[in-house]
């Protein structure tokens, strides 16, 4: 059986004997050195479980809706054109892309044009029109939250391949804190089906050993939003590579 720590939130293997005497001086987390309290399992857990914020109170949660799908304010008029020059960079790009690949990758499980990806966009409001567009227009199916618990709901109800988020979504109720603890408490089959882009002021884009720091697969500096949608379709593509064996082994699609 796995508990969470109540006091460092490190999860901890016990066996159903250790189960029933938990919260005696004898069991004890190997980390903190104090006595285990918490008797819910990581699966129990959510991270609005936890408590000690304004995202918690239960009157809040009377209607939960997660992430409404984005629509682009386009003029009918300019759609047509739009979707046409889009769908032009977007073959440029997957040419670009392709020069890259190593021989005999398997990219079988690339999505088509009818299954594009699902993404969250968890941003500030000054910024997360300009993300959603952008992500929108390079094929993307697109899903804004407005505060933490629509991102939370997203992220436990709807299928979701990759969460955008910016360090200071929604502040007042600690937004970017919640979604993060709810990608580390995921086991490991689930959040490598899970792309998590950070967005960043100041760490460079494309810095690995900062997104291995973050428990991120990547980051992207916020003044290269214009690029967004290139550097993501990019590292998705690496990260397909990188998994393609485990995704083959579980008979799921890349991402």
């Amino acid at each position: 059986m796995v508990i969470t720590c109540s006091n460092c939130y490190s999860r901890v293997q016990i066996d159903e004997v250790g189960a029933a005497t938990v919260g005696v001086p004898a069991q004890r987390c190997p980390k903190c050195n104090l006595p285990l309290s918490s008797t819910e399992s990581d699966a129990q857990r959510g991270a609005l479980a936890v408590g000690g914020s304004p995202s918690t109170n239960s009157k809040r949660f009377a209607s939960l809706k997660p992430a409404p799908m984005y629509e682009s304010p386009l003029a009918p008029g300019n759609e047509q054109q739009a979707q046409s020059a889009t769908m032009e960079l977007v073959q440029v790009l997957s040419e670009v892309l392709s020069l890259g690949r190593t021989k005999g990758s398997d990219h079988k499980g690339e999505r088509s044009k009818g299954n594009p990806r699902r993404v969250l966009i968890c941003s500030i409001e000054g910024r997360r029109e300009e993300i959603a567009q952008r992500l929108n227009e390079d094929g993307y199916q697109v899903f804004v939250a407005a505060d933490t618990r629509q991102a939370m709901e997203s992220m436990r109800e709807q299928p979701l391949d990759a969460v955008v988020l910016d360090p200071d979504f929604d502040e007042t109720d600690h937004g970017a804190a919640f979604v993060t603890r709810e990608f580390n408490i995921l086991r490991p089959p689930q959040r490598r089906r899970l792309f998590f882009c950070l967005l960043s002021p100041s760490q460079r884009t494309l810095d690995a050993h900062a997104a291995f720091l973050a428990n991120a697969n990547l980051i992207v500096n916020s003044n290269d939003l214009d690029e967004l949608p290139l550097i993501l379709d990019r590292a998705i593509r690496d990260y397909n590579d990188l998994y393609a064996d485990f995704f083959r082994s579980m008979k799921v699609p890349a991402l």
